[in-house]
Parts: structure tokens; C-alpha cells; sequence
């Protein structure tokens, strides 16, 4: 197992301008203090009530938000308590997850959700280690 980073989740607003035939939703600018550089970005489709558990990324910096649908995340702090954050259209926000922290998600909307990554690095199975849901034992069906 990686070692523990004591930096902070930070949870930031994002801009969500209405536009005449749909809206622009802002995810991340390489002006904002959070900007770590850029990687990759991708989206990820989750089914509701679908776990997708454990991640522990040893370099990568996630700037994550939910566009679509409503998302759970959970992340396993260094006092083994865990921190969640319910994100997605009724609460647009990004969270930037540094390197060093264990974390998993579930899909909480009533249909697919999606979620939008902006990493400061590409993707390198080399850098990321993973457990299966039940290795970090938490409560998913919790409200």
C-alpha cells in the first residue's frame, strides 16, 4: 500500500451558465490555484447503484465532476475514517483529489451518470494500485 497524503480534498464550485438551447457547465481552468497541470481527460459512465472501489493513485492529480446524474464518492482518510461527497447536477462542484488517498464511487441518480476527469498526468497502470470493494470495508447503502 502507497504511502498517506495529508493534503486536502478541496471541493470547488463550478460555473454553470444558462445559454438559450442549453447550459455551459465550466469544470477547470489552468488559471484556478487546483490546476496541477494536464494529462488526460475522460469520462466514465456509472450505473445507478454501481460500485466502483478501491483506487489509490500514486502521482495522479483528479479534478472530478458530474455533469450528469449524481455520484458518491468516498475517501479513506489517514485516521481510517472516511470523507463522502454526494456531487453532480443539483450540486455541481469539482473535486481535486491529490495523489495518495484511497477512494471509490458509487452511481446514486436515478440513471447512468457520468463523470468527467481532468488528470494531470495520462493514464499509467503503473501508477495506480486498486482493491476490490470489500477489501476497505464501508457502508455503500447508507443514504
Amino acid at each position: 500500500m502507497g504511502s498517506v497524503n495529508r493534503k486536502p480534498i478541496n471541493v470547488e464550485a463550478l460555473k454553470r451558465i444558462p445559454v438559450a438551447g442549453g447550459d455551459i457547465l465550466h469544470i477547470l481552468k489552468c488559471s484556478e490555484p487546483d490546476f496541477s497541470g494536464f494529462g488526460e481527460a475522460y469520462f466514465s459512465w456509472i450505473d445507478p447503484g454501481a460500485v466502483k472501489a478501491w483506487r489509490y493513485h500514486k502521482r495522479m492529480t483528479l479534478n472530478l465532476a458530474v455533469p450528469v446524474g449524481k455520484v458518491r464518492f468516498a475517501f479513506l482518510l489517514p485516521d481510517n475514517s472516511f470523507r463522502i461527497e454526494d456531487i453532480g447536477e443539483e450540486n455541481y462542484v469539482r473535486l481535486n483529489v491529490p495523489p495518495g488517498i484511497w477512494f471509490g464511487f458509487q452511481g446514486r441518480g436515478e440513471g447512468r451518470s457520468l463523470i468527467v476527469n481532468v488528470a494531470n498526468i495520462p493514464h499509467d497502470p503503473d501508477e495506480m494500485e486498486r482493491k476490490l470493494p470489500n477489501e476497505i470495508l464501508f457502508d455503500w447503502s447508507e443514504p
